[in-house]
């Protein structure tokens, strides 16, 4: 099972800046808690733009499991938002994870 963040990647694209990490994640954070519960609240074309978004926010930190998720609801299948809230949790708790390092 691959880890729920890519940190080779993520360092790669904070050029290992904690500063840069700290704030990328916290906005991470921040955006996937609000287009989660925009995922929840909708559907239609409402639901697959929240998840485009959050989808491309997921690659951006090397967040695969999260990215696949939201590509699978924007393409209309509902089944997996419970999945997408779940690999979200597991993205933030490896985010605390590896900010509570170095």
């Amino acid at each position: 099972m691959e880890p729920p963040i890519d940190f080779d990647h993520f360092e790669a694209a904070t050029f290992g800046d904690r500063a840069l990490q700290r704030e990328v994640l916290g906005l991470f954070e921040a955006q996937a808690e609000k287009l989660l519960q925009t995922i929840r609240q909708t559907d239609g074309k409402a639901q697959a733009e929240a998840a485009h978004a959050l989808k491309g926010a997921a690659r951006g930190i090397g967040a695969a499991a999260v990215a696949e998720e939201a590509e699978k609801i924007e393409q209309g299948d509902a089944s997996a938002v419970e999945r997408l809230g779940l690999r979200i949790a597991d993205a933030r708790k490896a985010a605390a994870s590896y900010l509570s390092r170095a």
